[in-house]
This record gives structure tokens, sequence and C-alpha cells, in this order.
């Protein structure tokens, strides 16, 4: 019986060690395993093929951060989503450390060329200002990426939805900028998110490939602005047959009644995808919306859920990242 225990302590012993080993810390007063969040990435084994969390302590780490595409199944989970704040300040135009110009896909605070990356309470941020030009934030090219209760700031070309091969999901994250802030041509599901203006201009800019059946979907969110604004698009065609749903959502006043822009009058516009079905609020009215947008049936929202519009199902990763702290 002694022998016994004595096995199930070791075994109890490994298995904390294992979980231990899985999970790094870092603390901007020395007191975890890291002081910086790229020196916790870059110590992710090249070729991960298990899961790892990084647990950021609260403070603001002014870093531009890269996560390489051989570093897949990482996990970053804030301490605080007000207080756990990952900030850089490059934009178009300004010279880097090497002396080359700085443009918008070298623009970014935190780029993430990984696959099944997840994050959990955080800001992502941009300081750049908003008399910078184009200035990211977050950028994201690996497929599979999940964010949870995140905040994702700046000005305009806040959110780089980069790859048109990434499938990415948000859910009750708050995403605030000023012109063409939600971008690129990968397909995202956004879900409860909180989705805020600061400038009278545009949300999305997306470059959906005409392959793609599903751009930016954006479910039961909502759509605010600052105080005074009345002249936001919920979009406008950063190339052809860019695809951009809003279902179930709040569009605030601050929503143009045209709804959407035909970028300059170019002819990307008359082939996007551009749709509505059950919006609600001042912004919602679709009798004066462009002839070239659409509402979309019932039968066709049926079949407009997360599942097929990723062709993955996030749900049993959602839920573990759920219960992480």
């Amino acid at each position: 019986m002694k022998n016994l225990l004595l096995a199930l302590l070791l075994v109890c012993s490994l298995s904390f060690a294992d979980a231990q080993e899985n999970r790094i810390v870092v603390s901007a007063d020395g007191k975890g395993n890291f002081q910086t969040v790229q020196a916790a990435l870059n110590s992710v084994p090249v070729g991960n093929s298990v899961p790892l969390t990084i647990f950021i302590r609260n403070g603001i780490y002014k870093e531009k951060l890269h996560l390489d595409s051989s570093k897949n199944f990482v996990t970053l989970i804030g301490e605080d989503k007000f207080k756990t704040i990952i900030t850089f300040d490059d934009h178009t135009g300004k010279t880097a450390p090497d002396g080359s110009v700085i443009s918008t896909s070298s623009s970014y605070t935190f780029r993430i060329s990984a696959d099944n990356f997840s994050a959990k309470n955080i800001t992502f941020r941009n300081d750049a200002g908003p008399g910078a030009g184009q200035a990211v934030g977050l950028e994201v090219k690996g497929d599979k990426a999940i964010f949870l209760n995140c905040r994702i700031i700046g000005d305009q070309d806040i959110l780089f939805l980069n790859s048109p091969t990434s499938r990415q999901f948000y859910k009750n994250c708050y995403i605030e900028g000023t012109t063409d802030f939600i971008f690129g041509a990968a397909t995202a599901w956004f879900e409860q998110c909180h989705i805020h203006s600061k400038k009278e201009s545009y949300i999305t800019a997306a470059s959906t490939p005409q392959s793609n059946r599903f751009g930016f979907v954006f479910y039961d969110c909502m759509l605010t602005a600052d105080s005074g604004l009345h002249k936001v698009f919920l979009g406008r065609p950063w190339r052809p047959y860019a695809s951009v749903a809003f279902l179930h959502c709040f569009l605030g006043s601050h929503i143009l009644s045209a709804g959407w822009s035909a970028w300059n009058k170019l002819d990307s516009f008359a082939l996007s995808r551009y749709s509505e079905y059950q919006n609600y609020g001042p912004g919602s009215a679709t009798s004066q919306r462009v002839s070239w947008s659409r509402q979309t049936t019932d039968e066709e929202a049926s079949f407009i859920t997360i599942q097929k519009v990723l062709n993955w199902d996030p749900t049993d990763t959602l839920l573990r990242l759920e219960k992480m702290k």
C-alpha cells in the first residue's frame, strides 16, 4: 500500500512538472521566466507541436513582436486585458533601425505567422497616433487563430487579417480605429465584439480572393463611434470580390444610410460581396443602401455558421481558452 501511494505521488508530481514546463511567465519586474514577451516567444522550440502557454503579468510591454511560422500552438494569456498591454509605434514612412522605410506590412506591433495561436485578456496597440497614417497593431498571418476578450487599439489599419489561407475567430473583443481599421484577405468570424470608430471614415477594407466564399463575418456585434460622428461606412473594397457580412449587429447612428463606399468609384465595388441580415439600431435602415450591396435571405442566413464560414470548428479550443487563467 505504501509503495502504491508513493507511485501515485510520483505520477502526480511528474504531471504537475509537465504542466509547469509548458507554461512560461513573463513579468517586467523580473519575477517570471522572462522580462520581455519576445524573449518568451523566442524560447518556443522550432517545430513546436504541443500546446504551450505564455502568461503575461500586468505591465506595458513596448515591443515589436514576431511569432515565427515554425512555432505553432502558442497561447498568450494576460493578467488583465486593461493592464496587460503590448504596444509599439511604427508607421508608414518611419525609418526603421536598419535604415529601411517602414511600410504598412512592416508597421506591425505584433505579427503572428504561426498556426493554432490563441490569446486572451491582452491589449494589442499601436501608439503611432492619428496623423501617422497606416500603423498596424496586430497582424495575423497564421491559420486557426483565436482571440478572446482582447482589445485591439490604434488608428488607421490597426487589425491586419493577412493571408487568404488564414482563418481567424474573435470573440468578445474590443476593436478601435479610424480608417480601414479591419482589413485584409483572411476569413474571419467576429462574435459579440465591440467595433468603435474614432473618425468619419471606413470600418473594413477587405481584399477577399474570389475563390474564398467568405471574408469577414460580424455576428451579434456592436458598432459605436466617438460623439459627433455621423459619416462612417461599414466598408470599402480594397480588392475586387471583397466579402463582408453583418448579421444581428447593433449599428449606431454614425453609420451612413448608404452603408458601403465604392472606394473612389473604382471597378472593385461592382464585384464586392457586401451583405446584412437582421441588424438593428439607428444605422441599420436599409432603404437607402447602395444598390450593389444586398440583404441576406432567411435561408441564406441559416447556412452562415462559424463552422461553415471558417471550415473549422474552434469550439473545443475556445472552451479550453475560456477556462485558462
